[in-house]
Parts: structure tokens; sequence; C-alpha cells
């Protein structure tokens, strides 16, 4: 049986052998069949080592997806990776670690294919050791979290070499040099294109003009076939990314927007081929040239702006949070995007660690939730270091940033996909329906359109199928929605108004009932008047600052600043329970702040104002007295929403607001007091059940349950360090006055994307009527279809501009 096995084996070499031999692994050719495995025959041992690890590990789908998908291994240099098992080396690539699991993100320039993707995202199966990894295709990043205790980094990085996906480790790889390099593979096929165009066009005007036809043939024959010879560049290189684009999603058996072009490059080259050779005509090789060059322009424009777009939203939109610094022995908040390497700053009870840092003074209790899903607090110790993402549960922590703060990666943690919400945008997945089946409507109407004029005139049949092939494309409908909510988004970015993403816009547009959090949402933290009434020695002061020193509330901050003429000292140990008070223990004392029924055990409930107690030692001293200053505006922002919306109030305080708040709010019965954050989720899912569309506006506190759960959440910030991921935006609080504006500009945005939907079915049906008919040139639809979509992207462009030059937006 084994010798029967081998004997076929043998002759199935043999025959290939007469053939061109491709390796099974990367598709390059191979000298010779003598590195195999059975009938799988490799370019190099280090090909035929890569399949023997995937094989080992049961991965061989991998060549299920893409033909001969990998990378090749022939001229692999092993690497000397030791320098990864330093630890200064190492930290340049960890984004996290708590010493049991560790996040890393590397570039990998191999990364080319639906196969790559694949066995990149099943790293796991190779090495236990990785939790998982993820992929984004477009940036060529890998994202792997591992435990330290079974691999590392090094271990890792020698996996990724053997299996041919060797990641970049420069350190001073620049992001924008990598952009450069992947645009100029585009900026040579436009160059080779444009250049055959113009000599074509050039060698044809002898045509055009009908000069010398008749009494120079032979030169018109020559100018045919310089023209063929300027073709091909243009038909084998110009024109490859939208043949294997085609050829790839048939593979998958699926029509991509691809295919009609491909289709018609390749109808448009043969039939001038068959036009010069054989019928000796002059061909449609300007019309192919022309069609491929303004493609290409299309494509460059297309990904300029996307570019551009992309640019504004990473690097220009910053979270609007503020971070505590000390200089001098004195606090005060700058904007986070302005922390520098080397800065102290001050880390309050539930605050966010901006930066990566060193701890130099506390009790650091670290929730790494944010970045590993793990809510259990990792301890610090002085001098260790604490990552980016984590954070603090306890007291107050002095720490000095060693490392600029990653505006990417804090919108990585932002857009996790523990936060993320299952509603699809519905505009998009219109979007996404018809350009699936607007590819076979166009491929119906191209064969329809030429069988019928093949019975009249076989030009006019060419024409007709190669016309409407090349203009209704879906380009303009495909670009619309992205290019109308990228614009709002920069445009509310500029505003102080930051999303998460564009989804939340068109949720935005879709609420119908709007939630609002009281304290630190629609009070001013910063303007509260403040009184005590009890017993206040100067030694109270400082143990009562001390311990509000470590919370980031409304009421505490308040507390801080009316506290202003006492110093602080350290604390012994510190907690905080969400809607109640903190505990915290100073010099051997005991110190509670907090409601009544937390710091005294009873509720007599019989305030008509915000209070907030005071005990030491289990003694109770006296309370503050807390009024409430509202945002300016608010009136205004409440009267123009209730004629829109639903509105409704939620509290943790008693009812002693009430009548105040009845000046701005006309409803009584939406004036929701007592809520602690479970109430508030409470509230919120209840609407929904109810059919609801949910905004819900909280400070990130002690609603954060209620904003994840909400369709919009938007957290108030306010000049202190409360960003949640469970947020979907992020409102300046100084841009708190245009919220309703922010609303009505996201319909309004929503109304711009239907009408350019519009607009370019519009485009389609001119352009198929008259393609259809044959009096549409090939070349002329190739110029109309870059001409559509970028008209469509001009009109959602000026259409938001101007909406937002009139709403004083810009």
């Amino acid at each position: 049986m084994e010798r029967n096995v081998n004997n076929q084996n043998t002759t199935l070499l043999e025959e290939q052998a007469d053939t061109k031999i491709l390796c099974y692994h990367c598709g390059d050719e191979c000298p010779d069949n003598a590195i195999h495995i059975s009938e799988k025959i490799f370019c190099c041992n280090g090909c035929k080592t890569v399949y023997e690890i995937l094989n080992q590990h049961d991965l061989c789908n991998y060549y299920s997806i893409e033909n001969s998908p990998g990378i090749t291994k022939k001229y692999d240099v092993k690497r000397n990776l030791d320098f990864l098992d330093d630890l200064s080396a190492k930290e340049k690539f960890i984004d996290f670690t708590d010493g049991k699991i560790s996040k890393a993100t590397f570039t990998i320039p191999q990364m080319h294919c639906s196969s790559c993707i694949w066995i990149l995202e099943n790293l796991y199966k190779l090495n236990p050791g990785i939790i998982s990894s993820q992929v984004n295709f477009l940036q060529k990043k890998l994202f792997i979290n591992f435990s330290e205790e079974k691999t590392g980094l090094k271990q890792i990085v020698e996996l990724l070499d053997s299996i041919g996906y060797e990641p970049l480790l420069n350190l001073e790889e620049k992001q924008e040099e990598k952009v450069k390099a992947e645009n100029k593979n585009l900026y040579y096929k436009i160059g080779i294109a444009g250049f055959c165009f113009g000599n074509i066009m050039l060698l044809s005007f002898p045509e055009y003009l009908s000069i010398g036809a008749e009494e120079l043939p032979e030169m018109k024959r020559i100018f045919a076939y310089l023209n063929i010879v300027l073709s091909l560049p243009v038909f084998f290189y110009s024109s490859l990314d939208y043949f294997l684009s085609a050829w790839k999603g048939l593979k998958k058996k699926l029509v991509n927007i691809d295919v009609p072009i491909a289709l018609g490059i390749i109808v448009l080259f043969l039939r001038s081929i068959i036009d010069i050779i054989f019928l000796n005509g002059a061909g449609y090789l300007d019309s192919l040239s022309g069609l491929v060059f303004f493609l290409l322009i299309g494509r460059l424009f297309q990904n300029k702006t996307y570019e551009t777009l992309n640019f504004e939203r990473n690097y220009k939109s910053y979270f609007p949070i503020s971070v505590t610094v000390k200089k001098e022995n004195i606090e005060t908040t700058i904007p986070v995007e302005k922390l520098e390497v080397g800065t102290r700053i001050i880390i309050r009870n539930n605050e966010l660690i901006p930066a990566d840092a060193i701890l130099i003074k506390g009790k650091a209790n670290i929730d790494y939730s944010f970045v590993t899903g793990e809510s259990i607090p990792v301890s610090k110790n002085t001098g260790e270091m604490i990552y980016a993402g984590g954070r603090q549960v306890g007291g107050a922590i002095e720490l000095e940033t060693i490392k600029e703060i990653s505006q990417s990666y804090l919108t990585q943690l932002w857009n996790s996909k523990a936060f993320h919400k299952e509603d699809e945008s519905r505009i998009v997945s219109l979007a996404n329906s018809i350009s699936k089946h607007f590819t076979f409507i166009v491929l119906f109407i191209a064969i329809a359109g030429a069988i019928y004029w093949l019975t009249v005139d076989a030009v006019f049949a060419f024409n007709a199928f190669t016309a409407v092939l090349i203009v209704a494309c879906p380009c303009a409908l495909a670009l619309s929605t992205p290019f109308t909510l990228g614009n709002t988004l920069r445009i509310f970015g500029r505003n102080k108004f930051y999303l998460k993403n564009t989804h939340v816009i068109e949720k935005l547009a879709s609420v119908n009932h709007i939630v609002f959090d009281k304290t630190g949402t629609i009070t001013e933290n910063d303007a509260a008047l403040v009184s005590f009434d009890g017993q206040l020695t100067h030694n109270n002061k400082m143990l009562i600052k001390s311990a509000v020193r470590n919370s980031s509330h409304p009421l505490s901050r308040a507390i801080y600043n009316y506290l202003h003429d006492s110093g602080v000292t350290s604390i012994e140990s510190f907690s905080e329970i969400t809607g109640e008070g903190i505990t915290a223990i100073i010099n051997g004392k005991q110190i509670k702040v907090g409601s009544e029924n937390f710091v005294t055990g009873s509720n007599r409930g019989d305030s008509y104002s915000t209070r907030v107690f005071v005990s030491i030692d289990n003694e109770l001293i006296g309370f503050f007295t807390i009024s409430n200053k509202y945002r300016n505006g608010l009136k205004e922002i409440i009267s123009s929403l209730e004629n829109k919306f639903e509105i409704s109030l939620l509290s943790g305080d008693n009812n002693s607001e009430k009548e105040n708040l009845t000046r701005f709010f006309a409803d009584e019965k939406e004036l929701h007091f007592r809520k602690s954050p479970h109430d508030k989720l409470d509230y919120v899912s209840n609407l929904q059940v109810n059919g609801k569309k949910v905004l819900m506006i909280g400070d990130g506190l002690n609603d954060a349950g209620a904003l994840k759960k909400s369709d919009v959440g938007i957290s108030i910030s306010d000049n202190i360090n409360n960003f949640s991921p469970a947020c979907d935006g992020i409102l300046d609080s100084k841009s708190f006055s245009r919220l309703a504006d922010f609303i009505l500009f996201s319909i309004k945005s929503r109304k711009v994307i239907i009408a350019s939907f519009i607009l370019s079915f519009i485009y389609n049906i001119v352009g198929l009527s008259f393609a259809v008919t044959g009096s549409l040139s090939p070349i002329v639809a190739a110029i109309l279809m870059p001409i559509s979509s970028i008209s469509v992207v001009v009109f959602t462009t000026f259409s938001i501009n101007f909406i937002a030059r009139k709403e004083r937006f810009i």
C-alpha cells in the first residue's frame, strides 16, 4: 500500500516537472521538485517549514482561502532577537502589562490578503501563550494580547518570523513615511497611464482628423501598432489592482464593484486588438488608456480625502479631558494633549491614567479593566511603572509621565469591543445592500443593451456594453455616507464635541427621549455656593480637605475649593462608594463625607438643600450646604429641546432642588430624585423597552451604566479627568449651551446623506440612459465616473459646511 502511494506521488511529481512548478506556500516558481511533502512542492526549506508548522496545528485552511497566500522564506535571514529580552527595548513595543497579561502592537508589511488576516488572528493555536490577536488590515497592524507566564515578546516575534510575517522592529519608524510608501505605487501607475494616454492620443491625431489615411496607409498601421505597445503597460500594470480585486472577489463568490470595471477594461483592450490586427481599424486604445488614467485619478482623490479625514480624527480630535498637574507644590489643570514627558500629575479615585508613568507618591490600586477586561485592581509600589488606560481605585496618587500621551491608543481603548453597541447603522446597511445588488443589475443592463444593438450595429453594441460597465459604478454612493459623517465628525470636534465614531451621529439623529443627570451635568462644578453648619476647626478643615482631595465627584471638588486656605496631608487609606460618600483614614482618624444615611445611618429627608455630612471617628461634626449654580443657557436649551423630544431628569440627591428645577423643566413628573446608579440604568432600560431611542447626558461618574445602556451616551467634561469609555461622546462643558444645535445638526447631516443618495442615483440613471443607447463613448464614461464621485463629495462637503456656517459652527 505505502509503495503504491509513493509511486503515485512520484508520478504526480514527474508530471508537474514537465510544466511550470509553483511553490504550494508562496506561489514562486520552483527550480525543481526536490523539496516536497507528498504532492506539495516548495521553492525552499523555509516555505516547507512554514507548511509543516501550520499542518501540525491543523491550520491548513490558510491555503483554502487564497491560492499560495504565503510569503516566500527563500531569502530569509534569521534575525538575532535577543535584544527583545532587554527591558528598555521591550518597553518600546509593549503597550501595556500588569505582569501577567501584556499587549503589544506590530507592523506587518507582508499582510496582503484574507489568508493573512485568518492566520494572524489564529496565532493562539500556534502559541498557547497568545490570548488573542487582532488585525487592522489597512494600517498593516497586528495587536496581540499574551500571557507573560506562558510566552514572551521574543518568542512571539520568532513565531511571526517563522510563518513569513516578519514584523518591522524599527523603533524610529515614522507614520508619514509609511503613508508615502503606500501611495508611491499608485503615483507610478497614474504616471504611466497618463504618459501612455497622452502619446496614444498624439499618435491618433491623424485618425481623428482623417489626415493621410489614404495617402500613407502604412503609417496608419505603424501608429496603430505603436498604440498597442503603449497600451500594454496600461493594461498589465496600471489596471492590475482592478483585475486582482475582481478576481479575489469572484473566487469567494462575491461580485464587487471592480468586476464591471475590470470586465470593461478587458473588453475594450481585446476589441481594440482585434480591430487593429484583423479589421485594419484604429481600435479604442485611447479610450482604454484614458479610462484607466481617470479611474486612477479618482482613486487618488478618494485616498487623499480619506487620509485627510483620518488625520483630523486621529491627531487633532484630542479628548477634551484635563489632567491635574503639580508645579511648585501648586495643583492646576491642563488639557491632556499638552501633557509632556516628565510632568508630575495627580490622579484621583476613578480617574483614568492618560500616559505611561512612574508612581512617585501614594498607594496605587490600578483597575485595568478598560485594557484587559480584568477588573481586579493591581497594587503598585513607589517607583513602579503604570500604563496608560488604567484607572486608580482609592486615594489620590502622584505620578511622573515617562511617555507622551498616545491619542491613537486612547481612541483604541474607547472603540474597544467591550463598549460597542450592537445596533447596526441603518444608512450603512442600506448602502451595503444597494452596492451588493447594484453590480448584478449593471451586468444585466450591459448584456441586454449589447444584445439589442448587436442586431443594428456591432460598434454601437460594443460602445453600449463597455460604457454601461464603466459609467454605472456605485462609487459616488459608497462615498456619500463616510464623507458626510466624516465632515460632521470633524466640525463637531472643532466645536469641542467629540464622538467615538461616525455611527453615533446617525444614532443621535434618531433619538426621541433625552435624559439628563443633574449634579455635574446641568450644574457648574466650580460655581457652587458652599457653607458649613457645625464645628469646623483648622485641623478638621485639613482632614476634610485631605479626604475630598482624593475624589473627583463634583460635590467633593466644591468642598475642596471651599477649603482653599487649608493644607493637605497624606492619607493612610481611602474608599469611595458611588452615590453614597467617601471614607478615609488620616493620622489614625476615620473621616466620612457623604449623604446623611452614609455618615449617620439615618435619613430624615427633611432637607430643602443639597447637604454633605461629615463625621470624624463616627462623631458627626456638621454638614456642608451646597447651592447649585445651573449652567448658562440651560433654560434656552431645555425649551428648544422640549418642543421636539421628551425630557427627563435623574438625580441621586433629594428633592430639595425641585422648585428651582421647575423653572427649567416644564413637566414635574419627569423630575426623578434619589436615584442610585442602578436606578438610573433601570430607568433607561424601561424607556427602551417602551420603544424610546434614548440620549443619556451625564458626567460619567454615577451614571456610567446608564451611559452605556442608552442608545447614545454623552459625558460632560468639566476640567476633571472623568473620561469613561462607556460613553459614545464627550462634550466639553464650554459647548454645553450648543447641545440642541449638535442634535439638530446630526438630523440635518442625515438629510444630506439622503440627498447625496438621490444625487448618486440620478447620475447613474442618466449615465445608464445615455450609455445603453450607445451615445456615450467609453472614454466619456470614464471621465464621468470620477466626476460623479467628486461632485457627490463636493456636494456633501459644501452642504455640511454651509449648514455649519449657518448654524455658526465655523
